[in-house]
């Protein structure tokens, strides 16, 4: 037998067998299923709780405020919505109103932080009926105001493409067969897009309804999409197939714009009360300079006694039983070695960068506020 008549005896034993595959699929599938009977599963999740990544930060901010013994703070916050417009012109891509996620953020605090609604209508609806008056009502310390003030859609749009096609002639196959070609194609593409939503809070003194200086939070985010596609096909001998697929990812405009209201709800709360917020944040955090600005102030203002007597406050909360006497005694010495080693002790008075250390550096447990307790009772 011939080598070329070989070639042609194999060739056909493929395709014969291809077909035959082919044919034994489509026959089964069709005495299985009716085209027409079509259905599609979806699988199905059960509610689950929203937890963010400040979730914990707003919590822990909550004991911070009961750790360092700050006063209550009443806030009440205005209706706070989209003040870009882009929440209509996008179709809801962002949201139109926000004021909920900021009740559900202040709430989340606990502590020391007091929310207080803003509803009027409610409230006038209340006492008409005689439900509600006035008298145990409680007066907010500070007003919030603001909304959404940056969405910047097209910051950034790239796109890629891939193509790769292979193809060969064969000679010598029989000339029955539709074609002497073989090809190979491939392709991708890939398409990006960046946008940018930005936030700005401030805080009024409720009784003068006037800006307090530098109390105020502007943060941004960038979000993405991106769209891949790929595709392959397969051409032998005349009879082609191939395959598809695609896949689109968007980041959550709506879940951005929550942990935008989160963080600055934890840097105005903070700011106001003169905590050390950053420490929640994670470890990138960098200190706030309006807070190291009121830290270093507070340390001037104070004699060398008070200034003691801080410390020793302070050292009652990290676990020491330190007494409050305003004198640099061997307990509270030791107590400042073992917390900051490079303490600069002189002439009788304790350094500034001691001072910040020791109030930063508090912590944040439920031992420590027991001890809080403990120390209040006193």
């Amino acid at each position: 037998m011939s080598k070329k008549h070989t070639v042609k005896i194999k060739v056909r034993n493929i395709l014969g067998y291809f077909l035959l595959g082919l044919m034994g699929t489509m026959q089964l599938s069709c005495s299985s299923l009716d085209v027409r009977q079509v259905d599609l599963e979806l699988e199905e999740t059960l509610p689950y709780m929203t937890i963010t990544s400040y979730t914990q930060a707003l919590d822990d901010l909550g004991l911070m405020s009961e750790i360092y013994g700050t006063p209550t703070l009443k806030i009440q916050c205005n209706p706070i919505g989209d003040n870009t417009g882009s929440s209509a012109a996008t179709g809801g891509e962002i949201p139109r109103d926000i004021t909920e996620m900021m009740k559900s953020a202040l709430n989340t605090i606990g502590g020391n932080i007091v929310y207080i609604p803003y509803d009027p209508s409610f409230m006038q609806n209340q006492m008409i009926t005689g439900y509600s008056t006035f008298s145990n009502k409680i007066i907010p310390d500070v007003v919030l105001t603001g909304g959404i003030t940056e969405f910047d859609r097209g910051l950034e749009t790239k796109g890629s493409n891939t193509d790769i096609n292979a193809s060969g002639e064969f000679t010598g196959l029989p000339k029955d067969i539709p074609s002497n070609f073989a090809e190979l194609r491939y392709g991708s593409a890939r398409k990006s897009g960046l946008a940018r939503i930005t936030l700005d809070f401030n805080l009024l003194d409720f009784q003068t309804m006037t800006g307090i200086a530098k109390m105020n939070t502007v943060n941004s985010m960038l979000v993405r999409k991106a769209l891949t596609e790929r595709e392959v096909g397969i051409s032998l001998f005349g009879p082609s197939f191939g395959a598809r697929g695609s896949i689109k990812k968007v980041q959550g405009r709506h879940a951005a714009v929550r942990l935008l209201v989160e963080l600055s709800m934890i840097q105005l709360v903070g700011k106001h009360l003169m905590l050390p917020y950053w420490r929640l944040l994670g470890p990138d955090a960098k200190p706030d300079k309006i807070i190291m600005n009121q830290i270093d102030q507070y340390y001037y203002s104070l004699t060398t006694t008070s200034i003691i007597a801080c410390l020793q406050e302070w050292l009652y909360l990290y676990g020491f039983d330190t007494e409050i006497n305003g004198t640099m005694d061997e307990a509270t010495l030791e107590g400042l070695e073992k917390i900051y080693p490079n303490l600069q002790y002189t002439n009788g008075e304790v350094d500034l960068q001691t001072f910040r250390y020791v109030y930063m550096n508090i912590p944040v447990s439920i031992l420590a506020k027991k001890r809080r307790d403990k120390f209040n009772l006193y």
